[in-house]
């Protein structure tokens, strides 16, 4: 009877490791290849039912990256990664347990926040393979940070993504499902 579901958890762990694993050859291979001091990092927001969602992304210097409005902001040449363990909403749409690249657009006056499917390490952005999109609080900091820095901070069924990059701070919710 527990058969099933187990076996559901061992493959999202498998598929889990395998894409962590060619996140983290593509930064190290990425790193090196540019000279960037990038460090993996990771951001996790534990649930009240004991499921996580985290995000590895390149901590990298905030003086040696360009943020380009209307265009998404790659740290250290490498998406963001979100997983999750569990349903998630954000905005309108609902993501499913699995892997998946973030990408935040900075614009003028705010951020957009982007859940894409291809998890495909050195792959360039694909707009089509978007799941879903949604806008980002933006404000500006008095105290600008040396690195990119990404927390959550967790109320409720809540975890609100953070990202600090220099001068702007940007925010997005997801909502367990």
């Amino acid at each position: 009877m527990m058969g099933a579901p187990l076996n559901r958890l061992m493959a999202v762990m498998a598929v889990l490791t395998a894409v962590s694993a060619a996140q983290q050859a593509a930064t190290s291979s990425s790193a090196s290849a540019s000279g960037s001091s990038a460090s993996s990092s990771t951001a996790t927001c534990s649930l009240e039912d004991g499921k996580e969602l985290y995000v590895r992304y390149n901590a990298i210097p905030a003086s040696k990256e360009r943020i380009v409005n209307g265009k998404p902001f790659t740290p250290g040449g490498s998406p963001m990664t979100l997983f999750t363990e569990t349903k998630l909403g954000f905005g309108n749409s609902t993501i499913p347990v699995g892997a998946y690249s973030l990408y935040a657009i900075p614009g003028k006056d705010h951020w957009t926040l982007v859940v894409n499917k291809n998890v495909t390490a050195g792959s360039a952005y694909d707009e089509r393979q978007d799941l879903a999109r949604g806008p980002m609080e933006t404000a500006q900091v008095s105290d600008p940070g040396s690195t990119l820095d990404i927390a959550f901070a967790h109320v409720g069924p809540r975890c609100t993504l953070r990202i600090y990059f220099g001068k702007s701070a940007s925010f997005a919710d997801f909502m367990e499902k």
